[in-house]
């Protein structure tokens, strides 16, 4: 008899669930599903296993959207997903549905409410202070301190050379790390000489762990995941990132009360101050209000946001980068020849104005973040019912990837060779692209990445100075089509770890053209 009873609560709660999402029901039959969604789980059973499995179905599914007119849906469980490729559609959700999907919430539990993963009515307030601390001539103040750490890799990487192939990945991932604290925070934390830094290690264990819990469904209930061993190394990590974190704000705070207390009055009426380097962190403090702005924990949320986000995304292009001039060399001799062009024999450091000549290494960075973006899908989620440009409707309480990835290598955008490695695709007579979320390496509309010219910067500086003493190298590519295999923690990550070699060049007597 109670079971009977059980059986009949459960179908009417069935149906009444039915009942409620029917206009959602309704509108995704109108869109394709793949081939592989099964009856109740829908996808879930395709993004079981590892990281690099993850990413693999996730390319199919981008792959699967372009042959279906640009968009298909899936569901995950009871929860409804389109995955989206359409750049008119794109612009349309990236514009308007700017609420964050609730995914983000594995990674708010790390960083909370930094600008990034921030919903909407947080967020707006945010960023109205984040996008002056990004403005260019704050961030061209920061090329020195590229510089400056460039020459350290440079110099790590000088053992490598000759030993054969090695992983490029604790040398970049070390490099943006100790640029970003530098800049971000006013700390050297000399990641470089110690690529064991407790902060780095908790920071890429922590995205390891934030991205099992949310492809693997049975991690998400925050009462299962605490059985789980790993759900204790969560803690542990994110511990030491908030510690480390909340010394260097309460540290930054007292040096900016003594520093305006002992202002002298020619300090005051010539603002010496602004000749000392100021770091996000003291622009953040001062924008927001000072000691009425920004609380420490909100500090903290913007700057470990901030330190992720550029530290991960920057190494990862770094890495892409080096890997494919090491299958491409003829590309990479051209890059050469304009750095050669730039420098000559000389072994001065980077400064800011040998930047804006780097034209062709710009392009070939350009192909590389097209081909292997860092962060290659967004979420958002749809809290009303959205109209797109296609025609077709988006339901209220669905979500919707935006596939960079497969925007970036869509044919009926990027032509037949959407797939292949060609730098000179971004040569000024020849881009011509038809809407602009065909390229969106950092995102696109009020929501897109503050950091673009930061992060620009940053690889750049990084890829010419070592490209100037050293010649990576990798087993060619046979054809156009480079094919490095790539994985998903957050980011995306190369499965190897970005493996080259590396020989060391003797400068050319002439330069031959």
């Amino acid at each position: 008899m109670i079971l009977w009873f059980v059986l009949v609560g459960l179908g009417v709660w069935t149906v009444v669930f039915r009942y409620r999402r029917r206009r959602m029901y309704e509108l995704a039959s109108l869109i394709p599903g793949p081939n592989e969604e099964l009856p109740v789980i829908g996808i879930a059973h395709k993004l079981i296993g590892n990281d690099e499995d993850i990413m693999s179905a996730l390319k199919n599914f981008s792959y699967t959207s372009i042959k279906t007119d640009g968009m298909i849906r899936g569901w995950l469980n009871h929860i409804l997903y389109f995955v989206l490729v359409d750049p008119y559609d794109m612009e349309v959700v990236l514009k308007t549905c700017l609420e964050k999907d609730d995914l983000h919430r594995f990674i708010q539990k790390v960083v909370g409410f930094g600008s990034i993963f921030a919903p909407v009515s947080i967020w707006r307030r945010r960023r109205k202070i984040t996008v002056p601390a990004f403005s260019p001539k704050i961030v061209e103040n920061f090329v020195q301190v590229f510089s400056q750490q460039s020459q350290v890799l440079k110099q790590r990487l000088e053992k490598c050379c000759n030993i054969g192939v090695f992983s490029l990945w604790p040398f970049v991932s070390t490099y943006t790390l100790d640029s970003v604290c530098e800049t971000a925070m006013g700390v050297k934390i000399n990641a470089q000489s110690n690529p064991a830094s407790p902060f780095l290690t908790s920071m890429n264990s922590l995205l390891s762990l934030v991205c099992q819990r949310i492809f693997h469904l049975w991690l998400q209930p925050d009462w299962i995941y605490r059985m789980f061993p790993r759900s204790q190394d969560h803690e542990r990590y994110c511990k030491m990132m908030h510690d480390f974190t909340d010394t260097v704000i309460k540290t930054k705070r007292e040096e900016l009360k003594t520093e305006t207390n002992n202002k002298s009055e020619a300090d005051n009426e010539y603002d010496l101050g602004n000749y000392r380097l100021k770091t996000f962190l003291d622009h953040l403090i001062t924008l927001s209000g000072g000691s009425k702005g920004f609380t420490n924990v909100e500090l903290r949320e913007e700057v470990l946001t901030l330190t992720i986000a550029g530290t991960d995304t920057s190494a990862h292009a770094i890495g892409y980068t080096f890997k494919l001039l090491a299958k491409y060399p003829e590309i990479q001799e051209k890059v050469f020849d304009e750095l050669y062009d730039i420098y000559g024999d000389s072994d001065r450091p980077l400064i800011k104005e040998d930047l804006t000549k780097m034209k062709y290494l710009e392009r070939v960075v350009k192909e590389s973040l097209r081909l292997f973006p860092p962060v290659p899908f967004i979420i958002r989620k749809i809290i009303e019912e959205t109209k797109l440009p296609s025609g077709r409707v988006l339901p209220a309480g669905s979500g919707v990837v935006i596939s960079i990835w497969g925007a970036h290598r869509d044919p009926k955008y990027w032509g037949p060779n959407a797939e292949e490695f060609d730098p000179d695709r971004f040569l000024p007579e020849r881009l011509n692209l038809v809407h602009p979320c065909s390229y969106i390496p950092f995102s696109y509309g009020p929501r897109n990445c503050v950091g673009y010219q930061y992060a620009l910067m940053s690889i750049k500086t990084a890829l010419s100075t070592v490209l100037r003493s050293y010649k990576v190298i990798a087993d060619r590519e046979p054809s156009a089509h480079p094919r490095i295999r790539t994985k998903l923690a957050i980011m995306m990550k190369d499965v190897d770890e970005y493996e080259v070699a590396l020989e060391k060049r003797q400068s050319p007597e002439v330069n031959i053209k």
